[in-house]
């Protein structure tokens, strides 16, 4: 169910880009089903973490992104700085979920781990569908205001589903090539 996530979006993108008459091979991915398969498949990894408990805990705190929106400074923001802001989230996100890949895991919780992190990567390259510019990780080296420590597995896994269906669902949304001869 959780397998081949990753090929979800790959194909929707090769059937786009197969089509006669496309010039483009990477064509805009504008269907918010795309995102809400993604976030399924976090709600079963993090129902997976929870279920796990003991046998998933590492004494280690992760970085993650924060998931909390204010609607008046996110619409206040141009495109860039949303996808920055998102981009700057999965990288975090992908940091912390790959940091789990040595844990040794059961097979069950290391193949949500495997999916989640290819997940990302599918995200990323919708992402880059929409013409949304890539993570550029900052010059200085000071903390990110926009972060948070969490200190379970589970609680990490939560934060993947907040910010999916939070930052990055309004970035898809908005995106500007999605809503071009819209009026």
């Amino acid at each position: 169910m959780f397998h081949g996530s990753g090929l979800f979006a790959l194909l929707l993108m090769v059937l786009e880009w197969t089509r006669p008459g496309l010039s483009s091979p990477l064509r805009p991915i504008c269907d918010l089903r795309v995102l809400n398969h993604f976030i399924k498949e976090a709600w079963d990894a993090e129902a997976a973490m929870r279920a796990c408990q003991d046998a998933c805990n590492i004494a280690t705190n992760f970085t993650a992104p924060l998931t909390r929106v204010d609607f008046d400074d996110w619409e206040a923001m141009n495109i860039e700085e949303q996808a920055q802001e998102v981009q700057s989230g999965l990288h975090v996100l992908n940091e912390a979920i790959s940091s789990l890949q040595a844990s040794n895991q059961t097979d069950v919780l290391q193949s949500h781990i495997d999916a989640s992190i290819s997940n990302i990567a599918s995200i990323r390259q919708v992402l880059r569908s929409l013409s949304i510019p890539e993570y550029v990780p900052p010059t200085s080296g000071g903390e990110d205001k926009e972060m948070q420590k969490v200190s379970s597995i589970s609680e990490l896994f939560q934060v993947h589903i907040n910010f999916l269906r939070g930052k990055v669902h309004l970035l898809l949304a908005n995106a500007p090539v999605c809503h071009q001869g819209v009026s």
